[in-house]
């Protein structure tokens, strides 16, 4: 199977550096996993994550003309995609907004009317 890009592929971690771990692929060639490929959070130190001798699934992310291979761990992971909204439920959610705006307009309004007409007018001594 040849080396290209968005196949999976299993490796072997061969060296570990501060900037991402080296895996060994098939035919002897190596590529790269940089540290933000390591994992989906954040990877202060890579060596919470991987150590030398792991066997580890990585995706091809690229390949470069002078035959460097940049590869990714967390991309390699299979994940469910996200549910996408409903348009029924997306529907229901505008007509619930607009009552909700169309209400409190009226309230805002009987609001208005209400006090204004508490004041009793300009400058209207209460007796």
């Amino acid at each position: 199977m040849s080396i290209e890009v968005g196949s999976k592929l299993q490796g072997k971690v061969t060296g570990i550096t501060n900037f991402g771990a080296f895996v060994e692929l098939e035919e002897g060639k190596t590529g790269l996993v940089h540290i933000s490929e390591v994992a989906d959070n954040y990877v202060k130190d890579i060596n919470d994550h991987l150590k030398v001798g792991d066997e580890v699934e990585v995706k091809v992310i690229n390949v470069e003309k002078d035959g460097k291979i940049g590869l990714s761990i967390k991309k390699a992971k299979d994940r469910p995609a996200r549910p996408k909204v409903k348009k029924e439920r997306q529907e229901n959610f505008e007509a619930k907004m607009s009552r909700f705006l169309k209400d409190s307009e009226d309230r805002l309004a009987s609001l208005k009317k209400h006090t204004e007409s508490k004041r009793g007018g300009r400058g209207a001594k209460r007796g």
